[in-house]
This record gives C-alpha cells, structure tokens and sequence, in this order.
C-alpha cells in the first residue's frame, strides 16, 4: 500500500510539472514553453529509459525504485532557483531521466509484492496511485499558478513526498525479495 501511496508523489510533480510549464510560457510570453518544457521531461524519460534498459543493474528494485526517486528529487530542486526558458528546458530533463527507472522498479516490485493471481489487480492500483497524483498536482498547480516560486516547487515537493514514503515503506519492501528489472524472474514475497 506505502509503494502505491509514493507513486501518487511521482504522479504529482508530473501533474504540477505540466501547469508551470504554462505558467512559464505566459510569464515569459514564450507560448512554445507549455509544450516544450513536458517535452523536454519526457525526452529525458526516454533517456533514460534507454541507459536503464542497456543492462541489468545491482540490487532490487525496491532499492533501485529508492535511489531512482531521490536522483528525481534531486532534479526537481534547480527548478527553485527559477531559471528562465533555456535553464528550465535543460534542467527537466533531469528528473525526466529517472522516471523510467521509477516505473519500471514499481511494476517489478509490485510483481514482486503481489499474491500469485493477483497481478493485474495490483499494475492496476499502481497506475490509478500516479494517476490520482496528476490530478492533485494539476489541481493545485493551477492555484498556485500566479505564484512563480510555489510553482516551481510543487514537483520538488511531490518527488519530496515519494521519497518520505518510500523510506518508511523501506524496511518491509527490503525483506521481499530480489526483483530485478529484467533477465531474473522476480521472486515472491511471503505475505507477513
């Protein structure tokens, strides 16, 4: 439940990420910015969707989906600083990098975590967790739209939110097993 609760924080910055970026163009009167700054995001989640899928790395998803989201924290943060349109184009590539390796850890430790037979039940809940977030994040980015600073730091804050919860998720995601992201068969976790 806790790794579903901290997709609903990935979700979030994605939603608050897609209103700054028209906050952003009206502020800066650079139409373009609305779409290019999601762009810009998703360009980096193919990226780094790439990197990721070139080879098997170490550890378990779990730990992967961990670092994964404080490398997506991290790249939220320069957004603070408030660049202008080519600092922030380049800057949300960052976190876009490490949204492929989010998701894919997700769907393997939920495998992971899940009861035999109730796998698409669970891809399910982890697809509506980051749903629900978009629509919070969007929702109250768009409040916060005239206020350039706050703006810019709801995605941090929803990477922020994510990390929280997937470290108080750690000591029990930690005992289920070795999942990998590709070549190892997840093993199940023993329900306790």
């Amino acid at each position: 439940m806790l790794l579903f609760v901290s997709l609903a924080g990935i979700g979030f910055a994605i939603g608050s990420l897609n209103v700054w970026a028209v906050a952003m163009a009206e502020a800066h009167g650079k139409d373009m910015l609305s779409g290019l700054l999601p762009a810009a995001f998703s360009t980096g989640s193919f990226l780094g969707g790439l990197l990721y899928g070139r080879r098997t790395w170490p550890g378990s998803a779990s730990r992967q989906l961990l670092l994964g989201a404080g490398a997506f924290l991290a790249g939220w943060l320069p957004l603070l600083a408030l660049p202008g349109p080519y600092g922030a184009t380049a800057a949300v590539v960052v976190p876009g990098a490490f949204l492929t390796i989010m998701v894919a850890s997700a769907y393997v430790t939920t495998d992971t975590l899940t009861p035999a037979g109730r796998t698409s039940e669970a891809y399910a809940w982890l697809i509506l967790s980051i749903g629900v977030g978009q629509a919070a994040g969007t929702a109250l980015a768009g409040r916060l739209a005239g206020h350039p600073l706050a703006s810019a730091a709801l995605p941090a804050a929803g990477a922020a939110f994510a990390v929280a919860v997937l470290l108080l998720a750690r000591p029990r995601l930690s005992r289920c097993g070795n999942g990998t992201h590709r070549r190892l068969r997840p093993t199940r976790c023993a329900r306790t």
